[in-house]
């Protein structure tokens, strides 16, 4: 019993370390984006839209299987995604700019994009990001629409050329 109590802690741990966007400002949302077709061709997409930016992935956190690895462990095992993938990059330029005019705006790097579908309609793909949260100076305001612009263009570019 103590065993799988430290399983669901741990697991508890790293899911808020992380999402610290989403914990850092409660009035953080997401832009949506939903479309037709394969959940590969659609990922693959979005990761040519990003590189072909000059931005390397560093990381692809491989959310579905965390969660049919871990189901069994914590106790629930019903399939949420059929496939869910967050890329994490960065801009050298627009992170810089970024930090530059808040050093606190550190917590929006790596900027991310999830890409999921469901079991009950696997030909549907969602694909998402978080919204930087609330700034208070003009330079980041001004920063963060450019950082939206980037994942929404992004975003945008792979799902045009996933059809």
């Amino acid at each position: 019993m103590k065993k799988l109590t430290l399983v669901k802690k741990t697991l508890l741990v790293l899911l808020l370390i992380s999402s610290p966007v989403m914990a850092a400002d409660k009035n953080a949302t997401a832009q949506n984006y939903t479309t037709q077709g394969d959940y590969v061709t659609v990922r693959d997409a979005i990761i040519s839209a990003v590189e072909g930016r000059g931005l390397k992935i560093n990381h692809i956190n491989h959310i579905s299987d965390m969660l049919a690895r871990t189901g069994q462990d914590v106790g629930d095992s019903k399939q949420i995604y059929l496939n869910a993938e967050q890329m994490e990059f960065c801009s050298a330029t627009l992170s810089r700019t970024m930090m530059e005019a808040d050093a606190s705006n550190i917590i929006v790097c790596p900027y991310s994009i999830t890409v999921y579908n469901l079991p009950a309609n696997p030909k549907t793909i969602y694909v998402m990001y978080r919204k930087p949260p609330s700034a208070k100076s003009a330079k980041s305001i001004a920063v963060f629409k450019q950082v939206e612009k980037l994942l929404n263009d992004i975003i945008t570019e792979g799902i045009d050329l996933s059809k």
